[in-house]
């Protein structure tokens, strides 16, 4: 592997592992703050109860549109401690999803209790985007250097959007550590490729593959990212070494399979794909399966195939694919009702709800890219670098049989950090200050331009840097609900997008004590309408 790229002002190890650990240790407390505050969000209780579920019975069918490893983790605190159960609302059929009310019950059993359980399992996985945080420092530092590498780290430590997922026990922030923890680790491989490299790559494919389904689109593009990477040397790469590469690429994903079935206890594996009921139109050839599902493979020579995944795991990809067919659930933009979404929700998203401290460095690297033809850029290793993230956000944005959540583009946020980061890599600092530029602008254009730039842009970037740093601790604990100032802020948040972008039911503890000052000032009912399965209040509701 090629020697990173030094930065000028960041040369002590000692330095940058003591800024790294500031880091690690203050995202740390903004997640346990984030996740102490919150009344449970409207997904957490089901996804609780399903890892209770599988801790107690190894039946993986509960919330089988998301792997288990996110919730397993979740929940084996209270595994520990005393808790109520009841699993007499379990039901099946094809495409059934009977952990909501399950959930339900486990509220009402356990009461104000359970607040302890959502606290433990948030805290528990906080370790998730600690290894994201440090994913994005060791991928920048390897490309542009040690100031970069702290950049990037620093971008995921204060973004809302990771604040946001990552204090809750939704998979979404977990899988988005694990799916850049991949990514990392197949850059690796082709810097260096090894058998054991190849290995270590296959076991954090699996990881994140357990997290979440989306990561199994690294399935059919790491191979044409290979052949890529590889395209430039091949006249170097003889018939040997073609071989074991894509040897190594076959064993990476075998060992990814592997992980994925083991973390199911290989549940299901190797079932003929005729034997499976499906429930969407893309998999059962049918628009009205209701209960008995179907099978479009049946009758052909595919069926007869078996399918190397656990059962659960295929059909929650077939479950989550009938909601994304389903027009049941009305979208929402911009005021805006309609019975299907819209294919550019997900960019309209991220214009509204990342810094604009954030965005402005976005568009600072793409000018930088374009106009300082000067600078050695590493194009293939950037290549691999946001090829995921392109991928991943036009899957996600050419399913719009409804758009509800920005956060299932959250896989995309870091591989951008880490690109935004090169900004440190060319943006020096030096003598040139911005006084000496003021007394003597003719210094822009003569031969010591370049430098004056480099800090222009250094110093540009800082601002914009403290700009989404200061943007995104201001609503603290409120991170979910954050929109930028653009869009108005988070009380102006609804004229653009609903549903978890805004409120998923987060806010019902500060609301709690809003309602206790304002009946102590003034002895006058409040009324109440809301929906979800965690009530904090001693009153009556109307539930909508």
């Amino acid at each position: 592997m090629r020697e990173p790229k030094r930065s000028a002002g960041i040369r002590s190890p000692r330095t940058v592992t003591a800024v790294l650990l500031i880091l690690l240790f203050v995202h740390a407390c903004l997640l346990a703050i984030n996740g102490w505050l919150q009344s449970p969000t409207f997904d957490e209780p089901g996804h609780l109860l399903a890892g209770l579920h599988q801790w107690h019975t190894g039946d993986f069918s509960l919330y089988r549109v998301n792997p288990p490893l996110v919730r397993l983790v979740a929940s084996f605190p209270t595994m520990w401690v005393g808790h109520q159960e009841d699993w007499s609302g379990y039901y099946e059929y094809a495409g059934a999803r009977p952990v909501f009310d399950m959930a339900e019950r486990f509220i009402a059993l356990n009461g104000w209790r359970s607040m302890l359980y959502f606290r433990m399992a948030r805290w528990a996985c906080i370790p998730f985007s600690l290894l994201g945080l440090w994913v994005c420092f060791a991928w920048a530092r390897d490309l542009y250097g040690n100031a970069s590498g702290l950049l990037a780290s620093t971008l995921w430590c204060f973004s809302p959007l990771v604040l946001g997922q990552a204090s809750v026990i939704v998979p979404d922030g977990h899988a988005t550590s694990l799916g850049l923890a991949a990514c990392y680790t197949f850059w690796r491989w082709l810097q260096r490729p090894t058998w054991n490299q190849a290995a270590l790559t296959g076991l954090v494919l699996g990881l994140a593959e357990l997290s979440k389904t989306t990561m199994i689109l690294f399935y059919p593009l790491w191979p044409v990212l290979w052949f890529v990477y590889r395209w430039r040397e091949r006249s170097e790469m003889i018939g040997t070494r073609w071989r074991d590469e894509a040897g190594m690429v076959v064993l990476s994903m075998a060992v990814g399979m592997y992980v994925v079935n083991l973390g199911y206890l290989g549940e299901g594996c190797f079932t003929p794909l005729k034997d499976f009921a499906f429930v969407s139109q893309m998999f059962s050839g049918n628009e009205d399966t209701k209960r008995t599902g179907d099978n479009r493979f049946r009758d052909s020579w595919l069926g007869e195939v078996p399918v190397p995944l656990p059962r659960n795991y295929v059909i929650g990809i077939d479950v989550q694919q009938r909601d994304f067919e389903d027009s049941f659930r009305p979208s929402y933009l911009r005021g805006q009702y309609q019975s299907r979404g819209w294919w550019y929700y997900y960019a309209y998203a991220i214009l509204v709800k990342s810094p604009l401290g954030t965005l402005g460095l976005f568009f600072l690297t793409m000018a930088t890219t374009l106009f300082q033809h000067g600078r050695k850029t590493r194009r293939r290793d950037e290549f691999i670098l946001l090829t995921p993230a392109i991928f991943i956000f036009v899957v996600a944005s050419s399913k719009s049989g409804f758009s509800h959540h920005s956060r299932y583009i959250l896989p995309c946020v870091p591989f951008v950090f880490v690109w935004i980061s090169t900004l440190a890599a060319h943006a020096r600092t030096g003598p040139v200050t911005v006084a000496a530029i003021w007394k003597r602008p003719h210094l822009l254009a003569n031969v010591g331009g370049k430098r004056c730039r480099s800090s222009m842009t250094g110093l540009l970037a800082g601002v914009l840097l403290v700009w989404a740093i200061v943007s995104s601790l201001a609503i603290l604990p409120h991170s979910l609900s954050y929109f930028n100032e653009l869009a108005g802020g988070p009380r102006n948040g609804a004229e653009h997008l609903l549903n978890s972008n805004i409120d998923w039911g987060q806010d019902l503890l500060f609301l709690q004590r809003w309602i206790e000052t304002r009946q102590a000032e003034q002895a006058e009912p409040v009324y109440l309408a809301f929906y979800s399965y965690y009530n904090p209040f001693d009153m009556s509701i109307e539930r909508v």
